[in-house]
């Protein structure tokens, strides 16, 4: 492991279309979870007000809006999401070079530098979904082309399966974060996800931080659920 610590690598993603939902299972993770997702439909419905609620109480807080916009646009929403308090934010890597650059200066220059984080593909898709869009029907090619892009522009991490984690490693070395969403423990339902690992494959790969929804959320005992994840990852 690196010289992160179990609980600073899990990130719980509150995909709840209520700030009451989020915050009552916020309640009951307590001290096992220190860092959030908050995504599109949780910021939608309870805004910059409950990040920044998170963010007093101590929790860290990973804003996955994934901007994609003119640059100009891009850089604003960065700095926006700097003054929340955020640690870390998205911005979709196909924005390109020019919008990758302004939010990586965006972020430079607001307090706090929140590290930003391209996404490359999402992993909800596969070659099919990526062919119908006039994408490269070769996920790993278009993750690598992508992840590449991204960190030449300045960004200070990726958003990839964890499928494709190891090329990366391989590709482009240490020098970048590598947050992997479509995690889940072995035997459980892979729901709406088309690429996903374990937490103890996603880590050996070299994954960074793991991003898990539905095995902690939808679990009888959500603050037993994370701690079987953590102990995933602790024997890693």
């Amino acid at each position: 492991m690196s010289e992160l610590e179990a609980r600073e690598r899990l990130i719980v993603a509150l995909d709840f279309p209520t700030e009451e939902k989020a915050r009552a299972l916020v309640q009951k993770l307590g001290d096992e979870v220190c860092v959030y997702k908050v995504g599109k439909e949780l910021f939608t419905a309870a805004g910059p007000a409950f990040v920044r609620e998170l963010v007093a109480g101590g929790k860290s807080v990973f804003l996955d809006l994934k901007f994609h916009d003119i640059p100009n646009t891009v850089a604003g929403a960065v700095r926006s999401a700097a003054a929340l308090g955020v640690s870390m934010l998205t911005v979709h890597a196909s924005g390109g070079s020019q919008m990758m650059r302004a939010a990586t200066e965006a972020a430079a220059q607001s307090p706090g530098w929140p590290k930003v984080l391209a996404v490359t593909v999402l992993t909800s898709m596969n070659a099919a979904a990526m062919e119908e869009v006039g994408m490269i029907a070769d996920v790993e090619a278009q993750v690598l082309h992508l992840a590449g892009l991204a960190i030449k522009c300045g960004c200070g991490g990726l958003v990839a399966s964890a499928k494709e984690a190891a090329h990366l490693r391989q590709a482009l070395g240490d020098g970048f974060t590598l947050v992997t969403p479509g995690i889940r423990p072995a035997g459980s339902d892979v729901g709406d996800q088309a690429r996903v690992v374990t937490p103890a494959d996603a880590i050996r790969a070299g994954a960074d931080y793991l991003v898990v929804g539905r095995p902690i959320t939808a679990a009888e005992n959500p603050a037993a659920a994370a701690r079987a994840i953590l102990r995933q990852i602790e024997l890693t």
